[in-house]
């Protein structure tokens, strides 16, 4: 057998896959600097760098069972980053809206110590237009300086387009349109930095920065944008400018500094091996064991009330596992949802497909594990259609009213839940799903809280469908409570569409195992409150299981004009 090091990359990926040790924490150690410089040019040095680095490592290792597409590896690890990032920005934002202006500006006076292109430029030893393009990413908006890095990477030879397509969760021609203007803004920002750094200075730039505090901004980027365009002696001086591309190509990365080389980043590292074992044996590393391994990237996954819900959005991933206790009692059976006996049998009876619908239930004990799930059969399911722009990301998102996927095949699909109560509170219309050929069942609820659970650490009444300062959302009368996850099971074809009124939501959905729901299910509730409780399962293992609330048969021409019961015809 071939050692890890004589492996090709997507050879490395199949063997991490199958429980190769070794091969994952070679796949782990290659991407940790990369992972470490995107993030910090993203967040410009943010003191949340370590904890995007240490929290994707984890989602890295716990996932990596569920790419699908191996030659991709390293664009889907950077969609991780992406995603962390965004979340980061997200609580940012909603932090410095809560203050006033005086500390809003504090905030913004720049940290030398943190400040990420300082730390390239000088550790680096840059200078000329090098350090020039280091300095203009500054004046970049967040999304632009996050697809600079990619676009750094690529032009490096560290990742191909495929990956920074792949990273952006986009379709290869918006991929290519959002690069063109990152460019068009870079090269903009490196005419501003050469103009501001010019002996002597113009004196009409000047004077129109003389009330500059020194931060770079996008208002203080329109202004001298402004000069620029107007003033030929300013103008002049980008014809000298070296293309990007020449400049970054044998950029070297920034190495990891002493935080992440000492704290849970290089503890993920060396707990790969035992992650690779347990998924190899067909299990989870036990919930405390992986807690202690980065006890604040577990803490980020709980959100608080000022974001966009008491959840967060997550790639899809199984939960960690704790062990069976080996001394305590048996636990009660959890009671699946209610259903109606089966017909009464005869030569020619068949089970009653479906007879559980629009059943609202209460939350089980947190305490109570769930019965077991049944196992029903799996091939290939497939997304036919979407208006997501890129279906074949691993992730589904409706965030719109309207937008709808069309799945296909025989498998388990997971509906991630987010409601955005900060932006909108009010009746929730419920999604539908519509043109049902074959089944579909209900089968789990999951994901470790249901949306009207207490959030951990919030104030009190803060829960995933609103908290006192903005409002709660309300569901519909005798709508089912959802759960952060929920589960399903398609046997068939179906089409499932959001549509979103009156209270805002956002939807996220996954193709998924019965492996990696029964895991998510069976993860017994944290002493910090996340997980909250046990899933449910609601599956009989019968054609009289229930089926989700709101699918019919038929194809509406309005989704949301399906009735509150649901309609199998």
């Amino acid at each position: 057998m071939r050692s890890p090091e004589a492996l090709v990359p997507v050879e490395r990926v199949v063997a991490a896959q199958r429980g190769d040790r070794a091969a994952l924490q070679r796949l782990i150690a290659d991407h940790l600097t990369m992972v470490y410089n995107v993030a910090g040019r993203a967040l410009g040095g943010h003191a949340d760098v370590d904890d995007v680095v240490q929290e994707t490592l984890l989602r890295v290792v716990e996932n990596i069972s569920g790419v699908r597409d191996p030659a991709r590896f390293s664009g889907w690890v950077l969609a991780i980053v992406h995603r962390q990032v965004a979340d980061r920005m997200r609580r940012r934002q909603a932090a410095t809206a809560r203050v006033g202006p005086l500390d809003d500006a504090a905030a913004r006076i720049p940290d030398p110590d943190a400040d990420f292109a300082d730390a390239t430029i000088l550790r680096l030893g840059l200078s000329g237009q090098r350090r020039q393009v280091v300095e203009a990413a500054r004046w970049l908006d967040p999304g632009d300086r996050f697809l600079l890095s990619l676009w750094w990477l690529e032009v490096a030879g560290a990742i191909t387009r495929a990956d920074l397509v792949t990273a952006l969760e986009t379709t290869p021609g918006h991929a290519a349109v959002r690069v063109k203007r990152m460019r068009d803004q870079l090269e903009l920002s490196r005419r501003i930095v050469d103009a501001l750094t010019a002996g002597p200075r113009c004196p009409d730039l000047a004077r129109v920065a003389a009330d500059w505090d020194g931060v770079p901004s996008p208002v203080w980027r329109k202004r001298l944008s402004r000069h620029l365009r107007d003033c030929r002696a300013c103008s002049g001086d980008a014809r000298r400018l070296v293309p990007p591309e020449a400049l970054l190509a044998g950029l070297a990365m920034l190495p990891l500094p002493p935080s992440l080389l000492a704290a849970p980043a290089s503890a993920v590292l060396a707990a790969a091996p035992a992650v690779a074992a347990a998924q190899a044996g067909g299990g989870w590393l036990g919930a405390s064991a992986l807690t202690k391994i980065a006890v604040a990237a577990v803490g980020a996954a709980v959100v608080s009330g000022a974001t966009v819900a008491a959840v967060q959005h997550s790639p899809d991933r199984p939960r960690a596992v704790a062990p069976p206790a080996t001394t305590a009692p048996a636990p009660t059976k959890a009671p699946a949802t209610p259903t109606p006996p089966p017909a009464s049998p005869s030569p020619t009876a068949t089970v009653r497909y479906g007879v559980v619908v629009d059943i609202a239930d209460v939350a089980p004990p947190k305490n109570r594990k769930p019965s077991p799930l049944p196992v029903r059969p799996e091939g290939a399911v497939t997304v036919t259609a979407s208006s997501d722009e890129d279906p074949r990301a691993d992730v589904v998102s409706l965030i719109r009213r309207g937008q709808a996927v069309t799945y296909r095949g025989r498998g388990y699909l997971r509906v991630e839940w987010a409601v955005a109560y900060t932006q909108r509170v009010g009746s929730v219309t419920m999604p539908a799903w519509t043109g049902l050929r074959g089944k579909l069942f209900h089968v789990a609820s999951g994901g470790g809280r249901r949306l009207d659970d207490q959030t951990p650490g919030a104030p009190a009444g803060t829960t995933g469908m609103g908290d006192p300062a903005h409002g709660r959302a309300v569901l519909p009368a005798g709508a089912q409570q959802m759960w952060h996850f929920e589960y399903y099971y398609l046997d068939g074809q179906v089409t499932f569409t959001s549509t979103e009124r009156g209270a805002d939501y956002n939807l996220y959905l996954h193709i998924v195992t019965r492996a990696s729901i029964d895991a998510d299910l069976r993860t017994a509730p944290g002493p910090d409150g996340d997980p909250i409780r046990y899933g449910l399962v609601r599956d009989t293992g019968t054609d009289a299981g229930p089926v989700p609330q709101y699918v019919t048969r038929a194809t509406p021409a309005d989704p949301a004009t399906v009735a509150q019961r649901s309609r199998l015809r």
